[in-house]
């Protein structure tokens, strides 16, 4: 688990956004390489070891109480035909299972094409998703005053799950927390070894 000491981007987070979670950094060690099975590899079954590991995190009690479903970050639509799967989703299913909420998969589209965001400086990963994700009309109503906890494989700058939660926050949701299994280390942070 990730230290609770704080990080470059958590105090940037907007006012709607209560948690953030990430089990471990991608980068040095092993858990870089579990993403890179899950999402490169095809080892779909690592998702639920997983979901076993952020299951483990520790949450405000507010968020624990108040969760009511969890919302996959979605894939561009040539990428999931491409892979088969959405890793997000694939990691919400199990921890979904674990929490005993559900998945709202399909709440978020996205708007149009963006490029991978491992190709972009930090600056470049905020234009290229700003505003390429909306709600969908017919999951608003059930978006309404909710604690959704958005889930990815893996945070960099944020910018994709930001980009996600404003979508949500926008259509009405209430509150917004994210987790993730990996998170990369920015500027400043500290590993713990």
């Amino acid at each position: 688990m990730l230290g609770a000491g704080g990080c470059q981007w958590c105090a940037c987070l907007p006012p709607y956004v209560r948690a953030a979670r990430s089990y471990c950094w991608v980068s040095p060690g092993v858990g870089g390489k579990i993403v890179h099975a899950l999402k490169y590899a095809g080892w779909r079954d690592v998702s639920a070891a997983m979901a076993d590991r952020i299951a483990r995190l520790q949450w405000p009690a507010d968020v624990v109480e108040e969760r009511t479903a969890l919302v996959p970050v979605p894939l561009a639509t040539t990428r999931e035909r491409e892979r088969g799967y959405n890793q997000s989703e694939l990691i919400a299913s199990a921890l979904a299972r674990r929490w005993l909420i559900p998945v709202w998969s399909g709440v978020i589209e996205r708007t149009r094409q963006t490029r991978t965001q491992t190709e972009l400086t930090p600056g470049e990963r905020l234009g290229n998703v700003a505003g390429a994700f909306r709600v969908r009309n017919s999951t608003r109503a059930t978006l309404r005053g909710a604690h959704v906890v958005l889930v990815d494989d893996v945070v960099t700058t944020g910018a994709t799950l930001g980009a996600c939660a404003f979508a949500l926050f926008e259509a009405g949701s209430r509150i917004i927390s994210y987790v993730t299994f990996g998170r990369a280390a920015a500027a400043g942070d500290r590993l713990q070894q």
